[in-house]
């Protein structure tokens, strides 16, 4: 890889940092200020930040920041297609073996980054897929969103066991391929835990913190989350009873 700058060789990229993003744009700037402060000493590095056909100026602020900093990229999609597809674009471009996401509303913190590749070093010894979740010790949202939450994410436990207590926070960390070999389907970022589990994947909860958003406006309803989030569950107790992964040796 180039330095864009200085025309030079860039170290190998080890991390990904993938940024799903729409009408945020009050948020992307300072959310990757926090990034590079999280990151810059600590391991190679680059960001890309997936708009999601933005109509508030996202795109256009993403582009001028891409002009002033190297490790960063910018993707777009053509016609909105929601989150799931988004982190799906960012994971798919990654250049890093290891692919770290947050939400681009900036309730995640990026200085939790570290605490995860810690985890995940901890734990790559006994297997190689593993994801490490972020869970929000102290959820900064609304009363009646951290009840339906917590309700949502019990009945959830308890149909996939995927023994996460926390599966929508955004802050998650995993090896792209590992991804990449998940089924892929609209809302799939609210189960990747109990899809890494039908993959044959280990996964790991770590204490993250959480901030109210300060900037722009949620883009989630509670109904809207509860019917599409049944719709899903369904779907997902359907599909976690119907994994293919057979061991395949070669003959010599």
């Amino acid at each position: 890889m180039l330095d864009k700058k200085n025309n030079l060789k860039s170290p190998p990229i080890k991390l990904t940092v993938v940024v799903p993003v729409f009408n945020e744009v009050e948020n992307v700037g300072p959310l990757i200020d926090e990034i590079r402060t999280a990151l810059e000493n600590n391991i190679s590095y680059e960001m890309v930040f997936v708009d999601d056909c933005s109509d508030d100026g996202t795109f256009d602020k993403l582009i001028l920041l891409n002009n002033e900093l190297d490790n960063l990229r910018v993707l777009s999609h053509k016609c909105r297609s929601g989150q799931s597809a988004a982190i799906r674009s960012g994971v798919k471009s990654a250049r890093g073996v290891l692919v770290a996401t947050l939400d681009g509303d900036g309730q995640n913190n990026p200085s939790d980054i570290p605490d995860l590749l810690a985890a995940y070093e901890d734990n790559i010894i006994s297997t190689n897929n593993v994801m490490i979740c972020g869970q929000r010790a102290n959820r900064k949202d609304s009363f009646v969103r951290r009840l339906s939450s917590k309700i949502a994410n019990k009945i959830r436990s308890s149909l996939l066991g995927d023994f996460t207590q926390d599966s929508g926070c955004g802050l998650k960390l995993f090896r792209a391929k590992d991804f990449i070999n998940l089924p892929s389907f609209d809302h799939m970022h609210r189960f990747l835990p109990a899809l890494m589990i039908r993959n044959g994947g280990k996964v790991i909860s770590v204490n993250v913190s959480h901030r109210p958003r300060e900037r722009g406006k949620s883009k989630y309803g509670i109904l809207d989350r509860l019917w599409v989030g049944i719709f899903d569950l369904f779907g997902m107790v359907w599909l976690k009873y119907r994994p293919i992964n057979p061991e395949v040796n070669e003959s010599e």
